[in-house]
């Protein structure tokens, strides 16, 4: 048996010695099984190389830390073990792991939901659209039959707004954070775009005069600028508190007015993204900022209910000088969440907490008119808004039960009611072409059109 064992045996069936005094480590024979792991790129410069592990351990740890290289194969097995990107790409481990690094697949881009274009509407709606109004005597009938229930939000609806240059498109704000962009009458998906550009709760929005942009503003402390067709943000506007209200200047569409939650008012220039003019008075929280007819005064509207200082709620400014032409415009104790110019009479409304509407003139000395008011709706404290229609004749209002109420505002009588939700109706706005045609938003996150 010592024979055959002397005979058979082969000194390439033993592992190989290592040295301790080799300075390179010894790979195993090219005919060997290739390992699990791929080998590290050589290296062409001499450097010193520490005594060989065990071989076990001969190459584990060699590839934990090294990235792709642009160019290099990545071996199939280093492929199913590198995490994915969204392209489904190998992420590169990251090379400073307590510097605080955005993960790629945290990084969220506004979805596109359907077409911002008016190619899918149907043909008597895309008539109607391209139609021009003739004349401002015409009058707002609204059947009260639902047009289009639009539904996304997933918390309360704080304000919409309908595109003049876009007809068909309508723009919510909500709760939840989102802005959303409606092609209300589309025959296919009527969600065109989802912005989530905000950190918190988006308190307004407005369509730019152009319909290329829409501004928004909410309890992140900014108002943002967003290209709808492109999904992208081009401007953010920050402040220090939160901004509750914006509005577009109605002669120069790169002013816009923010309103915030610690009484601040200023006037922001889009182009330079900087703040052209500030209206300082010490007031409450700001509700609500309107403009004149003739765009030289704004009327602001402000809680200073914790001040005890009822002849501050409402104010009538003068913009380039930057001082208040009146602020005893409304003595009563209530505050008045909506303001709204009428389009044309030298009027505007205030909506009160009183559970009415209120009218003053927009001329100095800019008085209450103490015998009309617009009171068969209510508010329970809810940020109740109401509009005019686009012929002035018009004006309707949200309300705590989730109606809306239709007013003549000659006489100030009560026209009509149609129950929109079962929790309050916050917002309303006529169509700017289609007079029987007006949208409302709710408490609940409903947005809806009616005609």
């Amino acid at each position: 048996m010592d024979l055959l064992c002397n005979a058979y045996s082969n000194d390439s069936d033993e592992e190989p010695e290592l040295e301790p005094e080799s300075k390179t480590p010894v790979f195993p024979p090219s005919k060997r099984l290739r390992p699990d792991y791929s080998y590290p790129q050589k290296n062409h410069h001499h450097v010193p190389v520490p005594a060989p592990p065990l071989p076990n351990q001969r190459y584990q740890g060699l590839l934990q830390n090294e990235a792709p290289v642009a160019g290099r194969y990545i071996s199939k097995r280093e492929r199913a073990a590198a995490p994915l990107s969204v392209s489904g790409a190998p992420i590169a481990p990251d090379p400073n792991p307590g510097k605080d690094h955005p993960d790629p697949l945290d990084v969220v881009t506004p979805p596109v939901q359907g077409s911002i274009l008016d190619t899918g509407l149907p043909r008597d709606i895309l008539s109607l659209l391209k139609r021009q109004s003739k004349s401002h005597a015409q009058q707002s009938r609204i059947s009260g039959r639902l047009s289009a229930a639009l539904r996304y939000h997933r918390k309360a609806v704080n304000a919409i707004h309908w595109s003049t240059r876009h007809a068909h498109l309508l723009a919510s704000a909500g709760m939840d954070g989102t802005v959303c962009i409606w092609n209300v009458w589309s025959r296919d998906q009527k969600l065109a775009r989802v912005f989530s550009f905000h950190n918190a709760a988006v308190k307004d929005v407005k369509w730019s005069r152009q319909g290329h942009f829409v501004l928004s503003c909410g309890y992140d402390c900014s108002s943002r600028l967003i290209d709808v067709e492109k999904s992208t943000e081009t401007q953010n506007f920050k402040e220090e508190d939160v901004v509750r209200v914006i509005k577009f200047h109605p002669d120069n569409s790169n002013l816009f007015l923010a309103g915030g939650s610690k009484g601040s008012l200023r006037l922001w220039d889009i182009r330079s993204g900087k703040m052209a003019h500030q209206y300082i008075r010490g007031l409450g929280p700001i509700l609500d900022v309107e403009f004149s007819l003739n765009g030289k005064q704004f009327i602001s509207s402000s809680d200073v209910s914790g001040v005890n200082m009822s002849e501050n709620s409402i104010i009538v400014w003068d913009i380039s000088r930057e001082i208040p032409l009146s602020n005893q415009v409304y003595v009563e104790a209530f505050t008045c969440p909506c303001i709204r110019q009428h389009p044309f009479d030298p009027y505007f409304v205030a909506q009160s907490n009183g559970n009415y509407i209120a009218i003053f003139s927009s001329s100095p000395p800019f008085r209450l008119d103490k015998y009309k008011r617009y009171d068969s709706h209510g508010l329970s404290g809810f940020p109740i808004k109401c509009n005019f229609s686009m012929d002035g004749e018009k004006l309707a209002s949200g309300s705590s039960d989730g109606s809306i109420y239709f007013y003549d505002y000659r006489s100030s009588k009560l026209d009509r009611k149609i129950k929109a939700y079962e929790q309050a109706c916050i917002d309303v706005a006529f169509h700017p072409i289609m007079p029987n045609v007006i949208a409302s938003c709710s408490w609940s996150g409903d947005v809806s059109v009616f005609e």
